[in-house]
């Protein structure tokens, strides 16, 4: 049963867990609002992306050291998922923002000209997904996440 002595793995997971519960009272300080959608959703803050690239190669340093070649294929893999979290992705986040109000101009237009029976909007369109990347400071947020978890979950299973 190695796997359950896999460390990092377990360190990553746990980030990934962790950042994604912690979106909801982050997002409640924010707007007062409780959204539990959010545990299993993309984007926002932090980015579990980053909190589970960085508590892996986090992780992996501490077994492995600095200097081993595992640490570096693992934080190579942390700086394109991040890179990639803050760049493709959000971009194409930013993408379906702009194309989800097309849509809704869209659908009110052809509601007043063709005088649709009344529907409800969301059973007519699903919106694109808006939260698709991470803006920088969530993916450095992450990164926090991900490396500070990490270090506590080695003290408590290791010590010191």
């Amino acid at each position: 049963m190695e796997l359950f002595s896999n460390f990092p793995l377990w360190a990553a997971l746990a980030a990934i867990g962790f950042a994604q519960f912690v979106k909801v009272p982050i997002q409640y300080i924010g707007t007062r609002r409780i959204d539990w959608s959010l545990i299993t959703s993309t984007g926002g803050m932090p980015s579990s992306h980053s909190a589970a690239v960085t508590a892996l190669a986090t992780g992996v340093a501490i077994e492995t050291g600095l200097d081993s070649p595992i640490f570096a294929v693992a934080t190579v893999f942390a700086i394109i998922v991040m890179f990639d979290a803050t760049g493709v992705r959000r971009h194409a986040g930013e993408q379906a923002i702009v194309l989800n109000k097309l849509v809704g101009d869209f659908n009110r237009f052809v509601e007043e000209t063709k005088k649709w029976p009344n529907m409800d909007e969301q059973e007519k369109v699903k919106d694109l997904k808006e939260l698709l990347g991470h803006k920088p400071i969530e993916v450095f947020f992450g990164a926090i996440t991900g490396i500070l978890l990490t270090l506590v979950l080695h003290y408590l299973v290791h010590g010191l």
